[in-house]
């Protein structure tokens, strides 16, 4: 999928499209997760610090926090279009995927470029997005098609014409080639696969290691016999924040970690499997990381239990330092599952109680809550789906000063109208994002 976070919000926001779109964090230390092409011309990319995109994009780059539901509704739906010519897909990421359809054996280039036009406009058909599609004789080779094929295109990559493809371009375009193992390889001037394919083996092995060298180097040779199939369940979910200003104190972290643990945990339902270990990720001011882990007695879908887990593993940042970053991740999955045979001793945390848990026995909440103050939204920001009765559904573009401005508009409406509203108005309420595909 060509761009696919930025390109998902031009489709749902018409007033978006041809502008250049940057999602991700929008405090000081946010990322961008998704640039949209109209971006990319300025330098814009994925990964990159939101403030070094923004000032290379100008006052017309448009900022928006993710949508990561909508995403993946979006997601389903693209890969439930192409399931129907190509059952079986090896899905990468929310938006890549391999296929290998059996009519195309022993098919020539005409033939597959025709099948992939087929898929593309089946693709469009179905969610108004643009794929861009490579093929090859094998994965490496189409993965590289598929990325020389974008934005908005095919690219197809006849057997007789990969090596001379591949051998040009740089090694780290040769997947399973990171930055490390590129810098070992530029130092001993070996800067494309084809140098890389000349190379002799043994002499690979002994700069990358036995285990991934020959793999690497027959990929580089144009050697790629690996199957197209589903992938195996994934083996642990995981939520992470990174915080505008780093917590300092062992309240403010708490209610980090609820919250870490609380949007894990919904992954978790999603999943439907229960959670074992629990593993507490805290990245320092000085990028150092701290991992931690807690392997329960039994798998639990309970969440005052996996919360409490989670808990019992924090340092004081008085003792650890500042904290810029708090993850939560839930491991050891199994679809079976068991109750606790002591309940009062799983959620016992020193100093800590879960709020859901006090509320169900008709405790007070714990004073700790689920988020620190300084962190909370505003009740609108920037990017927020919200709904009116009059007026439909839309979102915001802009709060402040007492009134927010907000631009209703959906997938089929085109273009739609900016109003203003002071930020109490009653009929203004927020909405669920799948409000903006109607």
């Amino acid at each position: 999928m060509d761009a696919f976070f930025a390109s998902v919000e031009q489709l749902t926001r018409p007033t978006l499209r041809g502008r250049p779109v940057l999602v991700g964090g929008l405090g000081g230390r946010g990322v961008v997760a998704g640039a949209s092409y109209e971006a990319r011309v300025f330098g814009a990319r994925s990964a990159m610090p939101m403030h070094q995109a923004r000032r290379l994009v100008g006052p017309g780059a448009v900022v928006l926090p993710p949508r990561g539901r909508l995403y993946g509704m979006l997601s389903k739906s693209v890969f439930d279009a192409v399931r129907g010519p190509m059952p079986v897909l090896e899905q990468l990421s929310m938006d890549e995927a391999f296929g290998e359809p059996a009519e195309l054996a022993g098919a020539d280039a005409a033939m597959v470029r025709r099948y992939c036009e087929d898929l593309r406009a089946l693709v469009f058909e179905e969610t108004g997005l643009v794929a861009s599609i490579g093929a090859g004789s094998g994965k490496q080779v189409a993965k590289i098609a598929s990325g020389l094929a974008k934005p908005n295109g095919i690219t197809v990559v006849a057997p007789e014409e990969q090596h001379a493809l591949l051998d040009g371009l740089p090694v780290r375009k040769l997947w399973g080639i990171g930055p490390v193992a590129e810098d070992k390889l530029k130092r001993l001037g070996i800067e494309t696969i084809g140098s890389f394919a000349r190379t002799p083996e043994a002499e690979v092995a002994s700069i990358l290691g036995t285990t991934i060298g020959p793999g690497l180097h027959r990929l580089a040779r144009g050697i790629d016999n690996r199957p197209v199939a589903e992938r195996a369940e994934s083996k642990q979910v995981s939520a992470e924040t990174t915080y505008a200003t780093d917590i300092v104190t062992l309240a403010e972290l708490r209610g980090a970690v609820e919250s870490s643990a609380g949007s894990a945990f919904a992954r978790l339902q999603k999943d439907g499997r229960a959670a074992r270990t629990v593993v507490l990720k805290l990245k320092k001011a000085d990028m150092s990381i701290v991992t931690r882990s807690v392997t329960l007695p039994y798998a639990t879908l309970d969440r005052p239990t996996l919360v409490a887990a989670a808990q019992r593993q924090v340092i004081d940042p008085l003792e650890l330092g500042p904290v810029r970053l708090v993850g939560v991740g839930f491991a050891g999955l199994s679809t079976v599952r068991q109750g606790s045979l002591f309940p009062e001793l799983d959620l016992d945390v020193p100093g800590y109680r879960d709020s859901a848990a006090a509320q169900a026995e008709g405790g007070a909440v714990s004073p700790v809550q689920p988020i620190p103050a300084r962190e909370a939204e505003r009740r609108w920001h920037p990017g927020l789906d919200v709904m009116h009765p009059d007026f439909g559904h839309g979102w915001v573009q802009g709060a402040g000063q007492g009134v927010v401005t907000v631009r209703f508009e959906t997938r089929t409406t085109g273009p739609g109208v900016a109003r203003t509203f002071k930020e109490n108005d009653e009929q203004l309420a927020q909405a669920g994002v799948e409000g903006s595909l109607a």
